[in-house]
């Protein structure tokens, strides 16, 4: 949701940056050895509630003072405490994370991404979960005790609650900041940060065909995740633009490796068998990599694999998975920045990232009795 202060936003000369009569700052800082924010406005020749400001990050601050008064914290090693800021303001210089995700590696570079910018923003991270699968009702309940037992100044969301209307509703209605990541539906109302998985589905389907494949499976995730949606049908979509008029046989991987193993087994015992399978994730793939050794099969002269995100898992198999480059911790990185930057333009509905084929060893030719 945007910052209502934003809306109406005054004149950058309403204000001087640099007024020595300022009131009193409305935060405290705990420095290296005895640097104080007093230090600071002394070395920067500025007010100290102009410090104060920078270090907030409060909108209107020319970028004349931010850098001289960035100047003087580096000149002078001073360390802005965090407990002070918060208590001194509106924010509580925390945000929190959102996860309902079957992927251990898609929550550890959600988190990584979420972490690093904190760090670049002085603000603490928060990792929460949402089953999204209960009632709405006790989603609700639950989003209601996240924000009564802690303070945060907004949620990353990730899928699939990042399209969930129950979570979205009650954030809008709470008036709490939140960003999406990976949403399937842009809105003003909450931005977000994604990538173009219909085009990588795409370019996945591209790669089989130019390979010679022309019998196709393809592991699907999880129903309510949009992002695994988007994958199939842009692989889809791809094979009919280049001619392809046969059946492609479909299974649901639920984003697991256990998933990938049973759904990869039903798509093995189609007649004639797939030579090619797509799997919407890394973790399926690798499930449908042991689907394809207990039934025999080699991948990849017998059976071509392809996973999705480029997560650890695809070099923690052999062969080593071809997938593709899923920006998740770019992703993430970005949406937690805009939740925190409370004085810049409004957002783009839907903020694109890009991502590339990683060809590896699990992708050859058809055999030619295939």
């Amino acid at each position: 949701m945007p910052d209502p202060a934003q809306s109406h936003r005054p004149s950058a000369t309403a204000s001087s940056d640099d007024d020595d009569n300022d009131a009193a700052p409305t935060t405290a800082g705990r420095a290296t050895g005895n640097i104080t924010m007093n230090d600071v406005a002394r070395h920067a020749g500025v007010s100290l509630k102009s410090v104060s400001r920078v270090i907030n990050r409060e909108p209107h601050v020319s970028d004349t003072l931010r850098i001289k008064v960035e100047k003087a914290i580096a000149d002078l090693d001073y360390v802005p405490d965090l407990a002070a800021r918060s208590l001194a303001g509106a924010r509580s210089f925390i945000i929190s994370v959102l996860f309902d995700n079957p992927s251990p590696n898609y929550t550890m570079k959600i988190q990584a991404g979420a972490y690093q910018a904190c760090v670049d923003n002085q603000y603490h991270l928060r990792i929460d979960r949402i089953d999204s699968a209960r009632p709405d009702a006790e989603i609700v309940a639950d989003l209601a005790a996240l924000l009564r037992n802690g303070r945060c100044d907004g949620f990353v969301l990730t899928p699939p609650l990042a399209d969930l209307p129950v979570v979205l509703d009650f954030l809008r209605e709470q008036g709490v900041r939140h960003v999406r990541v990976a949403p399937e539906k842009p809105s003003l109302e909450a931005p977000g940060i994604g990538m173009d998985d219909t085009a990588a589905g795409a370019a996945v389907a591209q790669m089989l065909w130019q390979a010679g494949h022309r019998r196709f499976g393809v592991l699907t995730g999880p129903p309510n995740h949009g992002a695994a949606a988007r994958r199939r049908l842009g692989f889809l979509a791809a094979l009919a633009d280049l001619g392809h008029t046969g059946p492609v046989v479909e299974a649901n991987g639920g984003f697991s490796f256990e998933g990938g193993i049973s759904a990869g087994a039903d798509l093995l015992a189609h007649t004639p068998r797939p030579t090619a399978i797509f799997a919407t994730n890394d973790d399926s793939a690798a499930g449908a990599l042991v689907a394809c050794s207990r039934a025999g099969l080699a991948v990849p002269r017998d059976v071509s694999i392809c996973g999705f995100d480029d997560s650890w898992v695809a070099r923690s198999v052999w062969p080593y998975l071809t997938t593709v480059y899923q920006p998740i911790q770019e992703m993430s990185y970005a949406a937690a920045s805009l939740l925190m930057d409370r004085e810049g333009d409004a957002a783009p509905a839907l903020r694109l990232l890009p991502y590339h084929l990683v060809e590896r060893d699990s992708i050859a030719p058809p055999l030619p009795e295939a």
